[in-house]
């Protein structure tokens, strides 16, 4: 297991085991008001409050072997608002109560810079940043992950972008539609607050998580 920042202003939490299967799915996971209420900054662990409306949908990718990971852009360090510490003791807690509920996170990646060279201005791009799809190529590379299977789910534009960036194969959206993502016929978007989206998201876990069909030889 890794744990502790890293270089790039990357820091990474797991794996807590490998990817069931070479070239496996993933299921990517925004965290701040997607697994957990968004409190801007947050240091303190007490205030950590689980969002309980995907725990169903989480337990299924476990259940069906798809890997869970978190990407995170983490600003506040680089501003100076909280310290990788702070978001150690916070990520901490979360994955108590995530594991209170049967859940348990394969792989937590978070950007903690802004932009490159780390010069604390506002106006993002970091490589590693959301939108970019740089923590996702990042998962990839250490969990040997099928990207073009997988699927992300958040409840920002940049995490639905940040997928589609990555050549994921769709996203669903927390929320309300806050901006849509970059026309690709290739990546569909749910919206979880429409009829049947909790059902499209299921069937959409079970669909990821089974082995691609090899064609056979003529």
């Amino acid at each position: 297991m890794i744990t502790g920042a890293m270089d790039r202003g990357l820091h990474v939490i797991g794996p807590v085991r490998p990817s069931a299967r070479p070239r496996s799915a993933a299921l990517f996971l925004d965290r701040d008001g997607t697994l957990m209420l968004d409190r801007a900054y947050l240091a303190d662990p007490a205030g950590v409050e689980l969002m309980p409306d995907l725990l169903p949908a989480l337990r299924h990718a476990m259940g069906v072997g798809l890997p869970l990971v978190v990407v995170t852009n983490q600003s506040g360090v680089e501003r100076g608002l909280i310290t990788w510490a702070d978001y150690e003791a916070v990520a901490a807690r979360l994955s108590d109560l995530l594991a209170a509920q049967g859940v348990q996170i394969t792989l937590t990646l978070a950007c903690g810079w802004l932009k490159p060279g780390g010069t604390g201005e506002t106006n993002a791009d970091h490589p590693l940043r959301k939108p970019n799809p740089g923590m996702l190529a990042e998962a990839a590379k250490m969990l040997d992950l099928d990207l073009s299977r997988s699927l992300i789910i958040g409840d920002r534009w940049r995490d639905l972008e940040a997928g589609r960036r990555a050549g994921l194969a769709q996203g669903f959206l927390l929320g309300s539609a806050e901006v849509v993502v970059s026309a690709n016929r290739d990546f569909a978007v749910t919206l979880l607050n429409t009829p049947g989206a909790s059902d499209r998201l299921r069937d959409a876990i079970t669909a990821a998580a089974r082995p691609p069909q090899i064609a056979a030889d003529p």
